[in-house]
């Protein structure tokens, strides 16, 4: 059983130096073609999986999604409506880049069905934004902010990253500035990681001085967590704020361990069916996945049917991601145990250490602790 739909779109103008998702560059004419794969896959899903009560959410991720054509993704949407049904007040999220989009184009995603943007801006500097491979420049990620109001978005939201090559903190707290003036719903702030097989994993090999080290990345981080909630952004995930009402309900899923379908070449599936569920991909290649739709059969790969001690651990990993934490009593629904009756001397420690927080309803990270989560969810690993 699922409740949300993810759909892969893994086409991009130009591939950015950071970026370790499956894409390729110069689509063209594969838009259509692969519009029509989506909807020979979802008819095919839909044969043998059926979403819990409707879809609550849709996410068009990449890849860049803002490529495709307004009435494609109406059509996928409409597609979804017929085949599993969709909440009255599902959250619809389109991902677009800035310099693929302008008002007629946004207000044909909105009029399509789209009820959220996500604009990757990443930076306000021109110097970063040429770091990144980036296709726009500052300029046009604000016009396309405004284009976005202009077009009746009232759910925008923007992405940032930090700890970028050759970045200040003062540069940091500028964009920070920047994204506040345009007063978004949301906002993502990523501090960045360098990815195999990615031109930034081949130009920074190492410790580099061209990185900002740690203690500067995690000034970055708490400079952020200081300002954000000045102006009214709730730090509800470690890497993400929002306005009252305005959390991502599609990503905040995914730390629910809501069951979600994966659609599209490299998406990833959890789908809650017997015991604690089942997770698997789609082929990460567009060959593998065309040829396994033109034979009626769904590209699925690495089936993987999830242990107790697997679900504990993600459940764990997670929930903590989250400013809510994990709470005693649903951890005790979810595997019939007490949480502090099987982890209480890892939980101690973590305590101890100040990466933790306990109250009389369950645990949470601290600054710290999100600041070290990594460390934090390995002990809780199988």
């Amino acid at each position: 059983m699922f409740s949300r739909l993810y759909i892969h779109i893994p086409f991009c103008r130009r591939k950015c130096h950071y970026c370790a998702f499956f894409s390729r560059e110069n689509a063209d004419g594969d838009l259509e073609r692969y519009t029509e794969l989506l909807q020979r896959e979802m008819l095919l899903a839909a044969e043998t999986t059926n979403p819990q009560q409707g879809l609550d959410s849709i996410y068009f991720g990449g890849g860049t999604p803002s490529l495709m054509e307004p009435q494609q993704i109406s059509r996928l949407i409409d597609r979804a409506v017929e085949l599993f049904g969709v909440a009255a007040n599902a959250e619809i999220t389109l991902e677009a880049n800035p310099g693929t989009v302008d008002f007629q184009r946004l207000a044909d995603f909105r009029q399509a069905g789209v009820t959220r943007l996500s604009l990757g801006i990443q930076s306000f500097d021109d110097r970063m934004l040429t770091a990144l491979g980036r296709i726009h420049t500052a300029d046009q990620a604000r016009e396309a902010f405004r284009a976005a109001r202009r077009a009746n978005f009232a759910n925008i939201g923007i992405d940032l990253i930090h700890a970028l090559p050759g970045q200040t903190l003062n540069m940091w707290r500028s964009d920070l500035h920047q994204a506040l003036h345009l007063a978004p719903e949301h906002l993502s702030i990523y501090g960045l990681t360098i990815e195999e097989d990615t031109p930034f994993a081949a130009k920074f090999i190492g410790d580099t001085p061209l990185l900002p080290d740690e203690e500067l990345a995690a000034c970055m981080f708490e400079a952020a967590d200081t300002l954000l909630p000045a102006y009214g952004y709730e730090h509800y995930e470690i890497a993400n704020y929002a306005r009252a009402g305005f959390r991502s309900q599609h990503n905040s899923g995914y730390w629910k361990r809501d069951g979600y379908l994966g659609l599209g070449a490299g998406a990833h599936s959890y789908l809650r069916d017997s015991g604690y569920g089942t997770r698997f991909s789609n082929a990460a290649d567009l060959d593998a996945f065309t040829t396994a739709l033109h034979n009626d059969t769904l590209p699925r790969t690495d089936i993987m049917t999830i242990a107790r001690v697997d679900a504990m651990a993600e459940f764990l990993f997670l929930g903590l991601r989250m400013s809510d934490g994990v709470l005693f009593k649903t951890f005790e629904q979810a595997f019939g145990a007490g949480l502090k009756q099987l982890f209480a001397q890892k939980i101690g420690v973590l305590l101890a250490q100040g990466l933790l927080t306990e109250d009389v309803s369950g645990i949470r990270l601290t600054l710290r602790g999100m600041l070290l989560s990594n460390q934090v969810f390995q002990q809780f690993l199988p």
